[in-house]
């Protein structure tokens, strides 16, 4: 299996307190930064009454883009700490929004560091996240003694089936990691004696949620 990224698929809210400052961090997918920056202003306005909602956001297959923004806070206290733990996270195209509600207590700059960036992990521990798979759907056409041995196969692989339909022959689709479809392929075809037939249905972007395949 190869080297996945992370992805956002259900933004999460969460929060801490910090002698008696509250930290809520919010978490979006975004495409740009025009979506980072629709999203810092739709915080903003939930949050109208907050001293300070700093923000940090990733974009791109390798962080290209990154932005962070302590909006108002000693500088690197507040949208650094966020960005760290974006980066060390492996999620791409994403922002948080951390707001702080000032609680009369001063943290100094190593407090409000640990708790921009506290705030952020448990943000992001609050949101769906999951792999975004570059994959191949493959299509495998077998009569039904042969049907054990691609279970067997696909089965030692974690490969669960998209579909499966049972007529004359047995048609089994699964959806795998592009990389590895060659010795999947491979494999199904020596244990089958080249029995199977197997079609490349085309390459698609997924990920599994309960075991229910998504097409991004």
């Amino acid at each position: 299996m190869g080297e996945y990224t992370k992805f956002v698929y259900e933004g999460g809210e969460g929060e801490i307190v910090e002698k008696k400052s509250r930290f809520i961090a919010s978490v979006s997918a975004i495409g740009n930064e025009t979506d980072a920056s629709a999203f810092h202003e739709q915080i903003r306005k939930k949050y109208w009454d907050a001293g300070h909602h700093c923000m940090a956001f990733v974009l791109g297959e390798r962080n290209e883009i990154s932005r962070a923004n302590d909006d108002g806070e000693p500088s690197g206290t507040a949208g650094r700490p966020i960005l760290d733990v974006l980066t060390s996270s492996g999620v791409r195209n994403a922002c948080i929004v951390v707001t702080r509600y000032f609680g009369g207590v001063l943290l100094g700059t190593g407090g409000l560091v640990r708790a921009y960036g506290k705030a952020a992990k448990e943000g992001l521990d609050a949101s769906l996240l999951l792999d975004r798979i570059h994959g191949k759907k493959l299509a495998v056409t077998c009569d039904y003694n042969d049907v054990g041995r691609l279970q067997y196969i696909a089965g030692t692989r974690g490969y669960d089936p998209v579909s499966s339909q049972y007529a004359e022959n047995a048609k089994i689709t699964y959806l795998i990691p592009a990389e590895d479809a060659d010795a999947f392929l491979a494999e199904i075809t020596e244990k089958t004696a080249g029995r199977a037939v197997c079609d490349d249905l085309g390459e698609y972007d997924f990920a599994v949620l309960d075991k229910e395949f998504i097409i991004l």
